[in-house]
């Protein structure tokens, strides 16, 4: 490869994000939406920290493949309508999700709690 960088990249903590994507294995998560079951093989958690403050998970999107074998695209808001807080109602499978991308993203200075785990 051929490539040169110089200088001490910074990253600007007014509004950071990370995204973290994961390879589910086969038959371990099975989304159901209007009373059809997707089976998830890949998931991109978005993570973000404004202003300094602890990270939150903002939004998960799902790779998955219907019942026809067709790939589908599914996104869950993680955050409430006034983004200050965790959605009701999200799945704990879900939240493990969450949790298996922050604890890959450690590297990178995210830790994480499921909502109502601490």
């Amino acid at each position: 490869m051929e490539l040169s960088a110089t200088g001490e990249p910074v990253v600007v903590q007014d509004d950071t994000k990370v995204h973290v994507g994961l390879d589910l294995r086969p038959g371990t998560l099975t989304l159901t939406r209007g009373g059809e079951d997707f089976a998830a093989y890949y998931a991109l958690v978005k993570f973000a920290s404004a202003h300094g403050d602890p990270w939150a998970a903002e939004e998960v999107k799902f790779s998955a493949k219907g019942p026809d074998g067709t790939a589908v695209a599914l996104t869950v808001d993680l955050l409430n309508d006034t983004w200050d807080g965790p959605r009701a109602g999200v799945p704990g499978a879900i939240w493990k999700v969450v949790a298996l991308a922050a604890t890959s993203a450690g590297d990178v200075g995210i830790t994480y709690a499921s909502p109502g785990a601490v």
